[in-house]
């Protein structure tokens, strides 16, 4: 399989094209990029286990044309109506009930589907063209880095999907946020641009944990090949050492890069992936990532550098 890197607006009719011929496609999305198919068609479904490498018990992420599919593909639920409406199109993911219209596959076996509406303009002129949901895990390999530019994508996925739909560089960076409701209170169960403050404004949130397997909920996730730890106060020994630095480069290591030389966390967030594909292609002996603070979307940033030390 040759797969084509396409470009807008010609591009988006050829993967409209590809997406209703049963096929896979990587487009941009606000949070990172997804690899995209027809949600409905299992046989599509089950192409994207495949070329990501994924295992059949790591659920997906469905993405709608419109709210209006909200109701469709779940069983009522009055608090997803009201976190649609507040925060959609947009980086939340709900997890809700699922209808009979919802393949098996997609839910991992479970009775609960992750819904979402992405924000951007180019995913959004693909689904609505389709007029149907897509499923849209990230576009790389299983466990590894998230892509956040269609670059990314070819390095991941060249040869094992249709096309790619270039939008330029991501705008958050990580992956949306995900939710659980039940019983009227929310539960997180992956943090990302949408904050738990954010979220508090709409109904109480459950600290509890939850059985329901989110995705990309597996403890080993969003890794570099290269090994990466955690340490506070980064030293640069042995050589081969590379920085994931928070804000300043504090010298002597073989490679460096800055997550946010202004001390921003959401610079933080929207650089992270690139700048852990940067120090992976480096040839380091290790990666070490100094922790971000966990204020707002920084906690999202330190679950996913936990996931990849892991």
């Amino acid at each position: 399989m040759k797969t084509r890197l396409l470009h807008p607006p010609v591009g988006i009719g050829e993967v409209v094209d590809v997406l209703r011929a049963g096929g896979l496609a990587g487009l941009p999305t606000e949070t990172v990029y997804g690899l995209a198919a027809n949600a409905l068609d299992p046989v599509a479904v089950a192409s994207i286990f495949s070329a990501k490498e994924r295992p059949l018990s790591d659920p997906l992420i469905v993405h709608l044309p419109g709210i209006g599919w909200l109701e469709r593909l779940a069983r009522a639920v009055p608090l997803a109506l009201v976190l649609a409406r507040r925060f959609w199109p947009g980086p939340l993911t709900v997890v809700v009930p699922r209808s009979g219209l919802v393949p098996d596959l997609l839910t991992a076996g479970q009775e609960s589907v992750a819904l979402r509406m992405s924000s951007h303009p180019l995913f959004q002129s693909v689904i609505e063209r389709l007029d149907l949901p897509l499923a849209a895990p990230s576009a790389n390999r299983f466990g590894r880095i998230s892509p956040t530019s269609a670059a990314h994508v070819l390095d991941e996925l060249d040869g094992r999907i249709h096309a790619v739909l270039d939008g330029g560089p991501c705008l958050h960076g990580i992956e949306s946020t995900i939710v659980e409701i039940e019983g009227g209170r929310l539960r997180i169960l992956r943090h990302g641009p949408v904050t738990a403050e954010q979220l508090a404004g709409t109904a109480p949130i459950d600290p509890a944990s939850s059985a329901t397997l989110a995705p990309g909920g597996l403890k080993s996730h969003y890794a570099p090949r290269t090994r990466l730890i955690i340490e506070a106060n980064p030293k640069p020994h042995p050589p081969r050492r590379g920085l994931l630095a928070w804000s300043r480069d504090p010298g002597g290591f073989a490679a460096v890069e800055i997550l946010s030389p202004g001390g921003d966390v959401r610079e933080a967030a929207a650089n992270l992936y690139g700048a852990m594909r940067r120090l992976d292609a480096a040839g380091l002996d290790l990666i070490v990532a100094e922790p971000v603070p966990e204020s707002g979307i920084g906690k999202a940033v330190m679950e996913r550098l936990r996931k990849a030390a892991a």
